[in-house]
């Protein structure tokens, strides 16, 4: 990344937002405690950088600051199998149910399969549980399937679904460890096919603390999708076409970030997906009870209506992730900060350290 100051036509292009980043700063695993974690600390006013741990974040916020987390709770929709009358490998993410029983899914396997085809799925420990029928293929490797299998959705995919890993750790295969280790300690509302990996960092006796000095924390939902990890292919920003996520503010979250908001407290995001919810509900400057879809695409010039501040991870290279955090932290700043990131060696990406943009 360069330090000098962009011109406002570089910021239209994808590749401003690609950087070199050495492979071992891609976290493999979080760190044993989840907030013994790094925490860059940014301050835009001063354009100043300091080095904390996320433990430090109660000092670093005031009484009546209001810290905002998405409560979405990660599926284990990584299937595993293989094509029942061929024996041939199969591997398919769940998308969505459609509450008649039927899934909708991605799709792997080699070779064609036809519609009424059969897959054998197995748990995480290779043992044949049921099979699906594959019923109607959609664009883009999408099918509409169905499992044998009686119970609810949550059901069968709790006994044969596997953590939806990002490709960068360990190749997509999950431990035992990472059905505790990608949910938050305050994920309640089923849905995401990816973690909102700023919240990782929080534990139990955090949030405690947190609240103890006097923090609000506001809950909001946005349902994570797989299109989070979807590089930018085209050459202008504006030519991406956003993925389209499903999320919600209560009126007892919007009450909360609105007196926070007229008490003097600042109204800080925990992760891009919380600062996505945030500006699309408070489009017009209050938020407002709100559920529906988004696909708010934040890039430069972008007037930010609700957001004073992110808790962040550190991005992918062109991504619409990287985008929204440069366009909130300022492009010349955040060059600087991704730049001591690598040469502190900190650590990147789901289970990396993070940074707080005040």
């Amino acid at each position: 990344m360069s330090h000098n100051k962009p011109a406002e036509s570089e910021l239209e292009f994808a590749d401003h937002y690609d950087f070199d980043l050495p492979k071992e700063l891609i976290a493999q695993d979080p760190v044993r405690n989840r907030e013994d974690a790094r925490l860059l600390s940014v301050n835009r006013s001063t354009n100043s950088i300091e080095h904390f741990h996320v433990r430090d974040l109660p000092e670093l916020l005031v009484p009546g600051d209001c810290l905002v987390l998405n409560n979405t709770k990660v599926i284990p929709a990584k299937l595993v199998g293989y094509r029942t009358q061929t024996g041939g490998r199969w591997s398919g993410l769940f998308l969505e149910a459609d509450g008649q029983g039927n899934w909708k899914m991605l799709c792997k396997t080699r070779g064609r399969i036809k519609e009424g085809e059969s897959v054998t799925l197995q748990d995480c420990n290779g043992v044949e549980r049921t099979t699906l029928t594959l019923l109607t293929r959609l664009d883009g490797g999408e099918w509409v399937g169905r499992p044998e299998m009686e119970g609810t959705t949550d059901e069968i995919l709790d006994l044969v679904g596997r953590v939806p890993l990002p490709h960068y750790i360990r190749d997509g295969n999950m431990v035992d460890s990472d059905r505790a280790d990608y949910q938050t300690v305050y994920a309640k509302e089923i849905g995401a096919v990816a973690a909102p990996t700023a919240g990782l960092h929080f534990t139990k006796s955090l949030v405690r603390k947190l609240i103890d000095d006097g923090i609000n924390l506001a809950q909001v939902t946005l349902h994570i999708g797989i299109g989070t990890f979807r590089p930018m292919t085209t050459e202008l920003l504006g030519d991406h076409e956003m993925h389209s996520e499903w999320g919600s503010i209560s009126e007892a979250s919007a009450k909360l970030i609105n007196k926070s908001r007229a008490a003097g407290g600042r109204i800080i995001a925990v992760g891009t997906t919380s600062v996505r919810v945030l500006e699309t509900a408070g489009s017009q400057g209050t938020i407002e009870p709100w559920s529906g879809d988004t696909s708010l695409f934040i890039k430069p010039p972008y007037d930010f209506k609700i957001v004073d501040g992110l808790l962040t991870n550190f991005h992918l290279p062109r991504s619409t992730l990287l985008v929204l955090v440069r366009t909130f932290g300022g492009d010349e700043l955040m060059q600087r900060v991704y730049c001591e990131a690598i040469e502190e060696k900190y650590r990147f990406f789901s289970y990396g350290d993070a940074m707080l943009i005040l």
